[in-house]
């Protein structure tokens, strides 16, 4: 245990707001909230660990604050808290525990379990009064001062854009062309080569993987392993000291990253973790909101001693108290003014919205969030589920906000793995989900389409594994999906057949055409343009090394994959009836077409004849006009796809839909070399089983 030494130091009343710990030029403002405390104490670390204590003795609505003169940037600093501890009534304050400030902006040290971080040494959570400073991670003040250089939000509108997931360290921990000391950090995603693979690809949007500070759960630990992907948030304020070059300087390491990202025209979105805490369930350590009040920061059940659980992680945070709401506020707003993201993709969000009676789309989250005059201006885009009763919520999110679409993915992948049932679900998805988000006065934009993500399959192992290897998780292969809508394409894992491999690579190249020539907004997955594997391991959380990370190390199979998805993303960039900004009508702007060329109806939907479909975007029927009030007029385009595992004769629609169709894109190929191909209105086109192809209507 650290020495306690005599304090020095004695604290003004100081203010009440803001919150957190402020650097004004002659001291430091330190403010924390606590209702329910009887005592706090700011703890202040020297160099050497010792520990200076001193009583904040003004508390103003709840919030305990003090001012101490002379404190610079850089101080280290935590908490203890007094008060009652009382599980069985849901008080569990402890000040022999150290508990750092949920207003942090930034850490230093890494939470270690071989200290006595646990509040209780028993089942029966008896009081633990072992003091633990040694092994929790110290907050430390920072002067917020950074020269932005007139840095400019990209603000790419909704219908314009095109995200790319990725994971901070994953994405460049082995680019070559990033100095090594850079990789897998805020720097090395600012790097120029980093950037060049995103703009060639012609992403407008990252969507970054939690980058608040983060810690890993006592079971990771114990299997020797890491919570990589860093859904356990530690601090809503601070970025993760693991993704800095420089760990002494994660602030002004991100907000560089943010101003590289934005000089290149690219927008920075968040993953956000406001559902949860990393602190667990009723037997996780006390390092935060748990000893500061754990009343008001977590939903307790009806015997206090435990948490709700909706998120499977082992708490729930208590969004409907005003003090916990106003914290997810206050990180929210610091991250767009501070930081200049572009906005946030909310994990489990369907949490957020649960009051008393359950889930609620006018919770006073969304309330705040929609008056707000900088939240209601970014980018908000839900994972629209929790593993709570009732949270299932695609759809039913509020006018701002986009949803990621699980019902987008699963079609995709059924229809591309030959099922035929699939074909009537496919007509909504491909054609921005009207079904879902038509209603209630959102657009095309409001389904976030994608086929992977972080969790789950890569698109190569989509193509590849019908079964899950998860081993390496030391779970027994228990963790991860077992339902994946996945065709392996003949063979079991990696192969040298050949015609496997064809089939494998016609797959991938289906997949990608559908995802971003649909309507609404695609969502890449990381390193899925360039056929990233991790083996067959769909819920690679816990693995920090190659598996997770993308391997430039490029072969012809990859740059031919690559090339085709930068056409792809240009091929939408520069059409509109790709990037629709209003839901098709179905009055000439399209039409839906069965193999031999006749126009759907309701028997073919329920009972098609075969997994193929012939799509028509109508590019010169009236349908919206651009900021100037004019039409918006683009190119007719025919879209085939042949989901069935055998070929498939289809006879294009008739003249009246267009007298000639030119070939601009075939997934049984993998380059554009070759004379233009055309064919007749009611010619037949012979398909290759699992195929795409996509035809421009010519000029008559």
């Amino acid at each position: 245990m650290p020495s306690i030494v005599p304090a020095p130091f004695t604290a003004l009343p100081g203010r009440f707001f803001p919150l957190g710990s402020t650097y004004d030029g002659r001291g430091v403002n330190f403010a924390i909230y606590s209702e329910r405390a009887k005592a706090v104490e700011l703890c202040l670390f020297d160099a050497q660990g010792h520990e200076t204590r001193i009583p904040l003795g003004k508390k103003t609505l709840h919030i305990w604050h003090g001012y101490v003169p002379g404190l610079t940037p850089g101080q280290r600093y935590a908490y203890r808290v007094f008060g009652p501890y009382n599980p069985r009534v849901g008080d569990r304050f402890n000040p022999n525990k150290l508990l750092i400030d949920p207003y942090a902006r930034k850490f230093e040290g890494k939470l270690r379990y071989d200290a006595a971080v646990f509040g209780y040494k028993a089942l029966d959570l008896v009081l633990d009064e072992t003091d633990d400073a040694f092994g929790v991670p110290k907050c430390v003040v920072i002067d917020d001062a950074f020269d932005w250089e007139n840095d400019d939000a990209p603000e790419i509108p909704w219908h314009d854009t095109v995200l790319y997931e990725l994971h901070v360290k994953g994405f460049t921990k082995q680019l070559l062309e990033v100095p090594e000391e850079h990789r897998g950090t805020f720097a090395g995603l600012a790097h120029e080569a980093a950037i060049a693979h995103l703009r060639k690809l012609g992403v407008t949007t990252v969507e970054l993987l939690p980058v608040h500070e983060a810690m890993d759960e006592p079971p990771i630990t114990r299997r020797k392993l890491t919570n990589y992907w860093g859904y356990s948030t530690l601090g809503f304020f601070a970025p993760d000291q693991r993704l800095a070059a420089n760990p002494a300087d994660p602030v002004r390491e991100f907000k560089g990253m943010v101003k590289a990202l934005h000089a290149a025209g690219i927008e920075v979105v968040l993953d956000v973790v406001y559902n949860h805490t990393g602190e667990g369930d009723h037997m996780g350590p006390t390092v935060s909101l748990r000893g500061i009040d754990n009343r008001t920061y977590y939903r307790l059940k009806a015997d206090p001693r435990f948490y709700e659980d909706f998120t499977g992680c082992g708490n729930s945070l208590n969004v409907s108290n005003p003090q916990t709401l106003k914290l997810i506020m206050d990180s929210l707003r610091y991250w767009v003014t501070e930081m200049h993201v572009d906005g946030f993709r909310f994990d489990l969000a369907s949490t957020l919205a649960r009051e008393a009676l359950g889930i609620n789309r006018v919770s006073s989250f969304f309330d705040i969030i929609h008056q707000d005059p900088i939240l209601s201006r970014i980018k908000l885009i839900a994972e629209p589920w929790d593993l709570g009763e009732g949270g299932y919520q695609m759809g039913n999110f509020p006018l701002l906000w986009m949803e990621w679409n699980g019902r987008y993915r699963d079609t995709v992948r059924r229809f591309w793995k030959g099922d035929r049932n699939a074909i009537g679900d496919l007509g909504y998805r491909l054609s921005g989900s009207s079904d879902l988000f038509g209603d209630d006065g959102r657009l095309p934009h409001a389904s976030i389409n994608f086929v992977t993500a972080h969790d789950g399959f890569t698109l190569r192992d989509l193509v590849t594994y019908e079964k899950k290897r998860n081993l390496a998780n030391s779970e027994d292969n228990r963790d991860g999906s077992d339902d994946n809508l996945v065709w392996n394409c003949g063979v079991e894992g990696e192969t040298t057949d050949v015609k496997v491999l064809a089939i494998r690579a016609r797959q991938v190249r289906n997949l990608l055409a559908t995802l971003v020539l649909s309507a609404g907004i695609p969502m890449l997955s990381m390193g899925d343009e360039v056929r990233r594997t991790q083996g067959g391991n769909n819920n690679a959380y816990c693995q920090d090394n190659a598996t997770s990370w993308v391997d430039w190390n490029l072969g012809d199979e990859e740059r031919k994959l690559l090339e085709f998805a930068r056409r792809l993303v240009r091929l939408r960039a520069a059409h509109p009836v790709f990037r629709r900004q209003s839901f098709f009508t179905g009055d000439g702007d399209i039409g839906w077409f069965r193999p031999d060329g006749k126009e759907m109806v309701g028997p073919d939907w329920e009972r098609p004849i075969a997994a193929a479909l012939g799509v028509v975007l109508v590019g010169d029927a009236p349908a919206f006009l651009d900021e100037r009030g004019r039409p918006v007029r683009d190119d007719t385009f025919l879209l085939l796809l042949v989901g069935e595992r055998i070929p498939v004769a289809f006879t294009l629609p008739p003249a009246k839909w267009g007298a000639t169709w030119e070939l601009v894109l075939d997934t049984v190929v993998d380059d554009e070399t070759g004379p233009p191909v055309r064919f007749a209105a009611g010619e037949t086109m012979a398909r290759s089983a699992s195929s795409f192809a996509l035809l421009r209507r010519l000029p008559t």
